[in-house]
């Protein structure tokens, strides 16, 4: 894992980022984004962010389930600590494109969804 990048792993964390309701769905995945509210509240400066992972039962067993959010973690690895901007909290729901989609097709669908809902940092493109 990326230096300033953690992992949201309680379901309130999922719950309050889905109802900033700023999301973009892309072909490979659906990105929700809201700001980190203890960056916020405590008045630290906002170096990490923080990122989940999740697929529905809709996509498949248990097993593509797991597929997907190792390539959503690998292209999140990648990506968000050089493109998205820092102090933010993303959730990327895994579809049922995710794990047949070309890798490059997954990281120009993240990048084109930070654009999107305004978290990509400035001076960047999504190419």
């Amino acid at each position: 894992m990326p230096m300033g990048v953690e992992r949201l792993k309680r379901r309130a964390d999922f719950l309050r980022v889905a109802a900033v309701r700023r999301k973009w769905a892309t072909p490979g995945m659906v990105l929700q984004a809201a700001r980190d509210p203890s960056h916020v509240d405590a008045g630290r400066s906002c170096l990490g962010m923080r990122v989940g992972f999740t697929a529905t039962k809709k996509t498949g067993n248990a097993v593509v389930r797991n597929r997907i959010k190792r390539r959503l973690r690998a292209i999140a690895d990648e990506i968000l600590p050089a493109h998205a901007e820092s102090g933010w909290d993303y959730v990327l729901i895994g579809r049922q494109k995710t794990p047949d989609r070309d890798f490059a097709d997954l990281k120009k669908d993240l990048l084109f969804a930070l654009k999107k809902v305004g978290a990509l940092k400035s001076g960047q493109s999504n190419e």
